[in-house]
């Protein structure tokens, strides 16, 4: 047949008595508001998948009779009006009242800055772990209805769709999204013309376009630079997220940071606290400067300002995560900026350097610099990160540098699967009014065996059913034999209860390791070839197109996979996505993750997997250090690799084999009278009773707020106080010291003895050449501690000397007298540095000396 082929869109009209459907496709609380979901799913389930569980795209498809069925049906139109009240309800909530002493409402704003946010597929702006935290961090704050707005790019291809060829090669595409089928709103002024922002870029003027997204009760601004006025080239900047290219990379993180906060301005929100979520959106801090700079105040007197107010979360231990940019790229982007802000480009470049690339401009570093209140997002990574940037104090022990950590969490309703929703429900009603309270959820020991695992196996079923659709997709267009299809899904067709289900999905990148099962490939065909106790494993996640070691564990996976001993054993599947990892950590059994220690900074996917009852199966890494307990999973202990990284790869496969051999297969396979696996499903229930708490994104919020929000207000209205005279004295008494600390000596006037009768005093005298400081500017401690196993001093108290007021100008005396506490031996140390009562952090200036 030929000739043209036209398509004409026929848009059913909603009646009026569901009116609020269009409104309910608009805000993102449909993204974790179950109830609101079931109103579409209830209309057409076929169609709800088809459209890929996107509310606006459904309202345009579905047939205009279920829709009047819908109006005419008193059970839908009551479900309805339920579902209605609730939503109304929670929009008119007040912020919780635990933080009525420490936010204000009506004066204080968090903004929150992050280049990728992943609430849902249906608006697909995310590309992995950042994003997904992000929108996590944004529902809870919704939840707490906190002063907040977040502010992110909108892409227009977002990231790639990936399909898994013939060969096992990664193929990356991209779609141009409509945005009529996204819930976003393009931002207008009172006469109805589009808000457009102005950003300089090299020789020339680049305007961007706002739209809105409502999230619940959360604002979210995204930028977009497909404007008219724009060059063909500059439309084409917010087209793909993270896109290659340097010039793109720094162009879309001028966007993000410096447009971000001139959005923010031209909707008239002024943020009391910021929040740079990774380095991205790092610029925001030179823009907040020249804001300060305008106003009349110098550089260093802004930079207080603006950092005093900061918060900075870093992400990742990978070295390649954090954005670099050459020096003459920051010279061709940044030059006029330096003199807005009235110092030299030397000045402005000095922000971003680190020891370990001093020619280019370190994004982390700037954000570091800008920010006086930062974190890691697990306590192992907080200690990694300290030791990584600890260049910016470089003379403070990297254990007490600023960086701390706050263990990133999840948002329990999103990833929480409907099933055990219900269970939930049914056993307990107020379950959501107490996700934080660890004591609260020792109920689950209390549900009935049978339901449990009953609930888990359906779970199961639903997963494995999705496998089966997505590998025939696969193998059919990858022109396999029918055969070899059926061969490849056959062990998933028959009961759930009957076959162990392994996990693994995440990125693919090498420090991961999602090969590391294979090391010794002949017993891992054995343990998976048992008739009687059959084991499958899954695997699903995208390399970055660029990433080709990651991009060959892929093909790596997939050749082992069509061995004839491991077809429908070992499953790579396609296209990962927030669907299907929803479906993949309620329906595995046991989560994988085999990272190498320490680079694994947080890992929430097990967190999700074992809020539903799926068992960790992990390297003692990143969140799994803080939640493993002995009874809740497995742990693979880290081997040192002073051997070399082989020797330590051999040995945590071997341990990682040992353990599914000898604990998870035995755990799963042995079954009491009712055909359920007791020693699994204890373990089951106490992954999910100790993880619900712990790690939920309340618990990590308030978190932030309590121990950087807070702080970071508080800082900022201390120096800002009297037209910014505190940052004024901050910034002179740091230029002091930098200019004056490097002529700083002391030593111990009298020697300590080395021994004394328990019940005798001993006191230590210190002189300091104070090079022009004084008494009030120099701090001197004595550090009392012991040494650990590795050697290493463990402090235990630290004791201040006082100083001296009759000392001179030229020598300033400390002295302490000290009273043992009991007998034995005592280690110490004594140490001096600069202080001053108006920073945040009594070390932020980085220097430090020892005695």
């Amino acid at each position: 047949m030929t000739g043209n082929c036209f398509l004409l869109e026929v848009k059913p009209n909603i009646p009026d008595s569901l009116a609020y459907l269009s409104h309910f496709a608009d805000d993102l609380l449909y993204s974790w508001n179950a109830d609101i979901r079931q109103l579409f799913i209830r209309l057409d389930k076929t169609l709800w998948e088809q459209c890929g569980h996107n509310p606006k795209v459904f309202l345009r498809r579905v047939a205009q009779h279920k829709l009047e069925q819908a109006a005419a049906d008193t059970a839908y139109l009551t479900e309805y009006q339920r579902v209605l009240d609730n939503y109304k309800q929670y929009k008119q909530q007040h912020m919780h009242p635990s933080f009525d002493k420490l936010l204000d409402p009506d004066n204080d704003l968090i903004a929150y800055f992050c280049s990728e946010f992943g609430f849902h597929e249906s608006l697909p702006i995310y590309s992995g772990g950042l994003g997904i935290l992000a929108g996590d961090h944004c529902k809870a704050a919704s939840d707490l209805a906190l002063p907040f707005v977040a502010v992110g790019l909108l892409y227009h291809q977002g990231y790639f769709n990936q399909m898994i060829d013939p060969d096992g090669l990664q193929i990356a595409s991209n779609v141009n999204h409509y945005f009529g089928h996204l819930p976003v709103v393009l931002c207008k002024d009172d006469h109805g013309q589009e808000i457009h922002i102005a950003v300089q870029l090299p020789g020339r003027e680049l305007t961007l376009r706002l739209w809105y997204v409502q999230a619940g009760k959360v604002n979210l601004y995204l930028l977009d630079s497909d404007v008219d006025a724009n060059h063909d080239q500059d439309r084409r900047i917010t087209r793909q997220l993270y896109g290659d290219g340097h010039d793109i990379r720094i162009q879309q993180e001028i966007i993000l940071g410096i447009g971000g906060v001139k959005a923010l301005r031209k909707v008239g929100l002024s943020p009391t606290i910021w929040h740079i979520n990774e380095g991205h959106a790092a610029f925001q801090i030179l823009e907040r400067c020249i804001e300060h700079v305008n106003s009349g105040v110098d550089f260093d007197t802004a930079l207080e300002l603006v950092a005093g107010g900061t918060v900075f979360t870093t992400h990742t231990p990978v070295a390649a995560g954090h954005d670099r940019f050459s020096q003459q790229t920051m010279v061709d982007y940044f030059s006029e900026m330096a003199q807005r802000l009235g110092i030299e480009f030397d000045k402005l470049f000095a922000l971003g350097y680190s020891p370990d690339d001093e020619l280019r401009f370190n994004m982390t570093a700037l954000a570091l610099r800008g920010s006086r209140f930062h974190n890691g997002v697990s306590e192992i990574h907080g200690t990694v990160a300290s030791t990584m940037e600890q260049h910016i104090w470089p003379q403070i022990p990297p254990e007490e540098n600023p960086i701390s950590a706050i263990t990133n969490g999840v948002h329990v309703t999103s990833i929480l699967a409907q099933k055990w929703v219900d269970v939930f429900d049914s056993y307990s009603e107020s379950w959501r009014q107490h996700v934080i309270k660890k004591s609260f959820w020792k109920w689950i020991d209390t549900l009935p065996d049978e339901v449990y695992w009953q609930t888990h196996q359906q779970l199961k079923a639903t997963l494995l059913k999705e496998v089966c659709q997505r590998l025939y997709k696969q193998h059919i267009r990858n022109g396999t034999s029918r055969a070899y299809q059926e061969a490849s899904v056959c062990h998933m067709r028959d009961s759930a209860s009957g076959i162990l289900v392994l996990g693994f999905a995440r990125r693919f990148a090498t420090y991961k390791r999602a090969t590391l099962l294979f090391l010794d490939i002949e017993r891992l065909s054995r343990l998976l070839n048992n008739p009687e106790r059959p084991v499958i494993i899954l695997f699903a996640g995208k390399a970055h197109p660029s990433d080709e070691p990651g991009q060959q564990l892929i093909k790596e996976i997939f050749r082992i996979a069509e061995r004839p001993d491991f077809v429908g054993k070992v499953i790579l599947l396609e296209d990962y996505n927030l669907a299907l990892a929803r479906r993949m950590i309620a329906g595995t059994d046991v989560w994988l993750n085999t990272p190498i220690y320490p680079m694994e900074a947080c890992g929430t996917s097990g967190q999700k997997a074992a809020i539903n009852g799926v068992v960790n199966l992990s390297v003692m890494d990143g969140w799994w250090a803080e939640g493993y307990n002995g009874n809740n999973g497995w742990s693979i202990e880290p081997h040192t690799d002073k051997y070399g990284p082989d020797y330590r790869n051999q040995q945590e496969a071997s341990d990682l084999l040992d353990i599914i051999e000898y604990q998870v297969i035995p755990a799963y396979f042995e079954r009491n009278d009712q055909d359920i696996a007791p020693t699994w499903l204890r373990m089951s229930k106490a992954s999910m009773k100790s993880c619900l708490a712990q790690f939920s994104a309340d618990r990590m919020l308030q978190d932030y707020i309590k121990h950087l929000y807070v702080p970071a207000k508080k800082q900022y209205q201390q120096l800002s106080k009297q037209q910014g005279k505190g940052a004024q004295q901050l910034a002179e008494w740091k230029r002091h010291i930098v200019e004056r600390w490097p002529g700083v000596n002391a030593h111990i006037v009298n020697k300590p003895p080395s021994a004394i009768a328990f019940g005798e005093q001993w006191s230590i005298a210190v002189n300091v050449q104070p090079n022009d400081l004084s008494t009030q500017d120099i701090v001197v401690e004595c550090l009392k501690g012991h040494t650990d196993d590795n050697e290493q001093f463990i402090i235990d108290d630290v004791y201040t000397f006082d100083a001296d007021s009759s000392s001179s100008q030229q020598e300033l005396l400390y002295t302490l007298t000290i009273e043992p506490e009991t007998s034995g031996i005592y280690h110490y140390k004594i140490r001096f540095y600069p202080y001053h009562p108006l920073q945040s952090h009594k070390f932020e200036s980085g220097f430090m000396r020892w005695l």
